[in-house]
């Protein structure tokens, strides 16, 4: 499938790294580092649009090495883009680690997934159908 894109950074166009990879990586698109400190958050530029068609969203997902190694993660996650949505990709990045993190124009800050979204319309109803779980919820159905 063909997604319309505009990359006004001077990095390569977000990229699956592997033939099974979900998500592609986005970069950040910066003129300057960028120190996040323990604790913070920053809006980090990635300097791509993207033209999705109607059926279809895009989610902003952390990279699982940024999180393990250095504590850093995305913070609305996943960030939904609509697919009625022109503007720039953002990544909201937040350190929770006790250490610095320097963010490098180009570098690898977050995933880019695309899915199908199902529109919906509602059914009044008064009684909801009774299932086995019924109300529980929050570990309800045990660790194993």
């Amino acid at each position: 499938m063909k997604i319309g894109i505009l990359n006004k950074s001077k990095n390569p166009h977000p990229e699956y790294k592997t033939p099974g990879s979900s998500g592609l990586d986005l970069r950040a698109s910066i003129l300057k580092s960028i120190t996040l400190r323990p604790g913070k958050r920053v809006v980090v530029p990635t300097g791509i649009y993207i033209e999705l068609p109607k059926n279809l969203e895009a989610q902003i997902r952390p990279r699982s090495g940024l999180a393990l190694k250095h504590g850093i993660t995305v913070l609305n996650t996943p960030g939904t883009i609509d697919s009625d949505y022109r503007g720039e990709i953002l990544v909201i990045l937040i350190n929770l680690s006790q250490e610095e993190f320097k963010i490098n124009n180009g570098e690898r800050i977050a995933q880019l997934v695309i899915g199908r979204v199902e529109r919906i319309t509602w059914n009044e109803i008064t009684l909801l159908e009774k299932t086995e779980r019924g109300k529980g919820g929050f570990g309800s159905t045990g660790k194993v």
